[in-house]
């Protein structure tokens, strides 16, 4: 089954609704959905949920959706970047549930697949266990944390055949695996498209079956949140 479609805006086309839950992959700016995000924003679709690591830097990524105020609640882990989510935080215009890494990975694999919630330490004694059921294991506390389903699943890939059999490569595979498996459709983007039958079946990343719809995004400027370097020592 081809799963290709020509862009963006066609591969979203009937998903997007205003208080939609999103799951995005990425972390900071390596392997986020770059094409998608700019088509959600082109769509106006507005009060979104959107679980991921972080919300990219200032105008890049989802700090794009921050931008256009079209973000109502952001469920991430680390937000340290990004000035205009810290001032719209601060001020009471984005409600925010922050969620330790592993914990976020954790939620939306078990989302994917069919558990309700899971027990964890991570947490425990802080601000992220409040409000939260805390059981008793073996004389330690442990809290109780809710797998992620979302409406939308949107994720960055690096090769993919047409029936969105998908390779991601090295550390842009983040967190968009276990996003990948949250949403109810997953729309990926790629950089290559191959030839169903061309990718080796031991080194497929994320079956065909998780991917709905797929685009190929290439290319890419692949930008980096910062960049230092090192002064060459004078000989």
């Amino acid at each position: 089954m081809d799963k290709q479609f020509p862009d963006a805006a066609a591969a979203l086309d009937g998903l997007l609704h205003d208080g939609m839950t999103i799951c995005a992959g990425g972390f900071g700016l390596c392997g986020i959905p770059e094409r998608l995000i700019d088509a959600i924003v082109a769509s106006g679709v507005k009060d979104l949920t959107i679980a991921s690591n972080n919300a990219g830097i200032d105008g890049q990524g989802l700090g794009k959706l921050l931008r256009t105020k079209q973000v109502k609640k952001m469920i991430s882990s680390y937000v340290g970047e990004n000035k205009e989510f810290e001032r719209q935080y601060l001020a009471g215009e984005l409600e925010v549930e922050f969620c330790p890494q592993g914990t976020l990975a954790e939620r939306m694999r078990a989302g994917g697949a069919g558990i309700p919630g899971f027990y964890t330490k991570t947490g425990v004694g802080t601000l992220v266990a409040e409000g939260k059921e805390v059981k008793t294991f073996d004389g330690e506390d442990f809290i109780l944390e809710l797998g992620i389903r979302s409406d939308l699943s949107i994720i960055k890939g690096w090769r993919a055949d047409a029936s969105g059999n998908l390779q991601f490569r090295k550390t842009a595979r983040n967190f968009n695996q276990p996003a990948a498996t949250a949403g109810k459709v997953c729309v990926a983007e790629v950089e290559e498209i191959v030839p169903v039958g061309s990718l080796d079946p031991d080194c497929i990343h994320l079956p065909g079956i998780y991917v709905k719809r797929l685009i190929l995004g290439a290319p890419y400027d692949k930008q980096i949140e910062f960049r230092t370097v090192r002064q060459r020592e004078i000989a």
